[in-house]
């Protein structure tokens, strides 16, 4: 069976958490927005908010190590973090979930896991829930970017784009021109349909970071939804073999209004699970 690129398997991946709606292709725009989560405060933390690329085998074998050592202790915090972040990174976000909350009502000022219990929260589509796990995750004399990030994110799924706005220049202040953020806050321009500054904020994301797809998407889609289709598909076929960039730009092409069919109320969030 012919292995679908991954450019589409962006465009069409169903939602799954923070950042977590769906983004199946269709004639309406109900899908991409592929947001950056990444990060953590400190550096047990980074791997649970953020699983690093590693092969699913690792993963796996993190998933019998740690789990046995969590099942022996479920109070072992490091087992926990561990366990949980295998268990995110393997697609099983749920049990991750369950195995973060016990963990932090038995440590409740283990930042590093109240970092990852956040996240998990976000995942699963508890935002306010989530979104209150990580303000104590950090604290206002010591904000870290990557939680300001995550934070804004779960505002924009709970409709306050503006204050979500606030989060991510807050992050952006602390790491200036960092790609993920600024991927962020133009999709929360986005959301609010606010085309011209998505693509500004997107443009500064894609020349910080050119490799990333997630970013290139976002990008074609705030030009495309401005009218400027031609531009929107040379954008998302940038790079790529010629079957994947007409795959790519036919993803779009569902994305965007038809002729004097209406843009989408909705843009929905989506991303990478492995984020």
């Amino acid at each position: 069976m012919r292995t679908r690129s991954p450019v589409r398997l962006v465009l069409t991946a169903s939602l799954v958490a923070i950042v977590a709606a769906g983004a199946g292709g269709c004639s309406s725009i109900t899908a991409i927005a592929n947001r950056d989560v990444t990060g953590s405060v400190t550096p047990a933390a980074t791997t649970a908010i953020a699983p690093q690329q590693r092969a699913e085998a690792d993963w796996r074998k993190d998933i019998d190590v740690y789990g046995q050592r969590y099942r022996n202790d479920p109070k072992d915090a490091e087992a926990a973090l561990r366990y949980g972040t295998a268990l995110r990174a393997t697609g099983q976000r749920a049990q991750a979930a369950a195995v973060l909350e016990q963990a932090a009502i038995a440590t409740p000022n283990n930042r590093a896991l109240l970092a990852a219990y956040g996240r998990a929260l976000v995942d699963n589509g508890n935002y306010q829930q989530g979104f209150e796990t990580l303000s104590r995750a950090h604290t206002p004399d010591n904000p870290d970017w990557h939680i300001l990030s995550i934070q804004g994110t779960a505002l924009d799924q709970l409709g306050r784009n503006e204050e979500a706005r606030r989060y991510y220049n807050n992050a952006l202040k602390i790491k200036p021109d960092e790609p993920s953020v600024l991927s962020n806050l133009g999709m929360s321009y986005l959301l609010s349909k606010q085309l011209a500054n998505a693509e500004q904020a997107l443009r500064r994301a894609h020349d910080g970071d050119r490799s990333n797809m997630r970013i290139r998407q976002n990008l074609a889609l705030a030009i495309g939804l401005q009218g400027r289709a031609g531009e929107a598909e040379s954008i998302v076929a940038a790079g790529l073999p010629p079957d994947e960039a007409a795959e790519s730009v036919s993803a779009l092409k569902q994305m965007l209004p038809r002729g004097d069919q209406p843009a989408p109320r909705r843009i929905r969030s989506a991303e990478n699970a492995r984020s």
